[in-house]
């Protein structure tokens, strides 16, 4: 009796297993699925202010991308409604001098300088209505120029921060180039072939320089491995520093700054501006670091891999490790399948 009632469990467990992975493929499809169709949708958003302003989409699609990350990263402002990220604050949607800061009559709003305008033709201008916001982006854009030196000055009157205006900037680069939305693809920053290991070491002491923690991740390998790009990217800074030595910071579309440092040296023609993508190399393994340019072998070779986000306002580390983690997996699944 207890073989035969452990033989039903047995196929009763199997059966739970195999359904319960059933489940996680189909709602990773249907996942997909939504992904593809809001990729549509927005993109669909972009093309109709392109039409009407001609301002070519891309501009739209890194404005949107930048304040959903911004909105994301952030408890002061309100969470997105639809598949815009772009955000009016109320007195800039109805106007600084309007008493009701959820107007919605275009006429009023235009009275009072407002940016607020009806996209749709309902009759109503309305702040979490995505064709209305983005035809008031559009129409505020349009009123400086439809180039891209007009664009630039409308973007820093608008934000008020040369940071943003080259983030936004660096995203139009990237959307420009690979005419798509779907850029979110990430690879281990060292190829998998590779001898290597790593722990999470975030927040851990450090004391060259002052005393300080760790933010990042340490994977340790030999002199001269490949690091890669492990995203779409701008590269944004390249050069010494004397904590990290050689290193290279990378902005990707989701204003995440992905920082590589204690490089062996860089790849042949890398230069700050340049667009990368998941798997380009960027440099190699070394030991540089913790003193003037040039010093190196103070420590073992390694690759010291960082995140920072950006929030509008400033910069703050996160710790990298759980994406490593997730990046490295992914990208040894997709090996699998091939």
């Amino acid at each position: 009796m207890g073989e035969k009632g452990g033989f039903h469990v047995h196929r009763w467990f199997v059966a739970l297993w195999v359904a319960t992975v059933l489940f996680i493929a189909a709602s990773a499809a249907s996942a997909a699925e939504n992904d593809d169709a809001v990729y549509e949708q927005r993109m669909e958003l972009y093309k109709k202010a392109e039409a009407v302003s001609l301002i070519p989409w891309y501009y739209f699609a890194a404005i949107d991308q930048y304040e959903r990350n911004i909105r994301q990263a952030r408890r002061d402002l309100p969470k997105p409604t639809g598949v815009l990220g772009i955000y009016m604050k109320p007195d800039v949607w109805a106007g600084p001098l309007n008493k009701n800061p959820h107007d919605t009559n275009p006429f009023t709003i235009s009275q009072f300088g407002g940016l607020g305008v009806d996209g749709d033709g309902d009759g109503k201008a309305r702040a979490d209505d995505d064709d209305d916001v983005i035809m008031a982006m559009a129409r505020y854009l349009q009123t400086y120029g439809i180039d891209h030196r007009h664009i630039k000055i409308a973007l820093w009157n608008y934000y008020q921060r040369s940071k943003t205006v080259d983030l936004i900037l660096g995203k139009v680069k990237i959307y420009k180039k690979y005419k798509t939305l779907k850029l979110d693809d990430h690879v281990f920053p060292l190829p998998l072939r590779a001898n290597y290991s790593y722990r999470d070491t975030w927040g851990d002491a450090r004391g060259w320089g002052g005393r300080r923690i760790h933010e990042g991740t340490d994977i340790f390998a030999g002199y001269g491995v490949p690091v890669r790009s492990t995203c779409y990217g701008i590269v944004e800074l390249k050069g010494w520093n004397k904590y990290g030595g050689w290193r290279v910071g990378i902005r990707d579309i989701n204003n995440t700054y992905h920082y590589f440092a204690h490089l062996n040296g860089f790849a042949a023609g890398l230069r700050e501006g340049q667009i990368v993508e998941p798997g380009t190399i960027i440099g190699s393994v070394g030991s540089s670091g913790y003193g003037p340019p040039g010093t190196a072998g103070k420590f073992p070779p390694h690759l010291h891999y960082g995140m920072y986000k950006d929030n509008g306002y400033t910069e703050w580390a996160f710790d990298p490790y759980p994406h490593l983690k997730a990046w490295e997996r992914a990208e040894r699944q997709q090996q699998r399948r091939r």
